[in-house]
């Protein structure tokens, strides 16, 4: 399957402001973009790339006052098959995990381990350790919080999300992370493209996401939940610990958001 994505972000300056923004396709899907996802600024800027601490791509950048867009328009091959499910997927004990997975076991900005450690245990405790303990921290989760985009607060962490019941695909993830880290299973946040490929309409207006990967029998799987549903043509762009390591775009200095586009569109054929 050929999918074709893009943006179109446009915003208003009153000042030349830094920016370092994370917007192009992940290294581990970059060998099916059928053509470079150049990040097209306008009015033209310098662009300096570089790689973060967990190996994402990131561009820094000095927006002009005024209006200014960031704009990409690619094609990528995608196996057109649903994001894997695998049951039998057992869950580590902590000493048997690999060094580089301990990391996504720890509390961080959005995710307070600590203040949520008794209640993912009372809630989740006698669940089955594996893919079924994930399966069911999704299933709740995706229960839980009510989604609406009027409910967007981009300082809500995964304690604020479980109290307040309510948040967008972010919140939905900050949440899931913070209960499978609770009971031992390293979780990292995720950012990208998920597309309605294979969904039924209507189709609502295209948007970045959020989800997470839980690291199960050797491998990290990815699990959705905010939409707790299999998805085709879902291509990753960055991940950590969470919002705070991976915000899309970073600003270093007052804006408006003017225009928000974004597209994943299966090409006919």
């Amino acid at each position: 399957m050929r999918i074709r994505l893009g943006y179109e972000l446009t915003y208003s300056f009153a000042a030349p402001t830094p920016m370092i923004v994370l917007l192009n396709v992940h290294y581990s899907r970059v060998a099916g973009l059928e053509s470079p996802d150049h990040i097209l600024p306008n009015p033209p800027v310098p662009i300096e790339g570089y790689r973060d601490s967990f190996g994402n791509w990131c561009s820094r950048l000095v927006a002009p006052a005024g209006l200014f867009s960031l704009t990409t328009d690619s094609v990528i091959r995608d196996d057109g098959q649903p994001d894997p499910i695998v049951t039998n997927a057992i869950q580590h004990r902590v000493e048997d995990l690999p060094t580089d997975a301990l990391l996504f076991l720890l509390g961080s900005r959005y995710c307070e381990t600590d203040v949520l450690a008794d209640e993912a245990w009372r809630l989740f405790g006698a669940t089955p350790p594996g893919w079924a303990r994930v399966q069911a921290i999704c299933d709740f989760v995706h229960n839980h919080i009510v989604f609406g985009y009027e409910h967007s607060r981009p300082t809500r962490t995964a304690v604020e999300a479980y109290t307040e019941r309510r948040g967008v695909c972010r919140d939905y993830a900050h949440l899931a992370v913070t209960f499978c880290r609770c009971m031992n299973i390293p979780a990292r946040y995720c950012t990208g493209y998920i597309s309605d490929i294979g969904t039924p309409p209507p189709y609502s207006a295209g948007d970045f996401a959020a989800w997470m990967e839980v690291y199960l029998g050797g491998r990290w799987h990815v699990f959705d939940p905010r939409n707790n549903a299999r998805r085709i043509g879902r291509v990753l762009i960055a991940q950590g610990r969470d919002a705070a390591d991976v915000p899309l775009t970073h600003t270093f200095g007052p804006n408006t958001l003017t225009g928000f586009r974004v597209w994943t569109d299966e090409i006919p054929g």
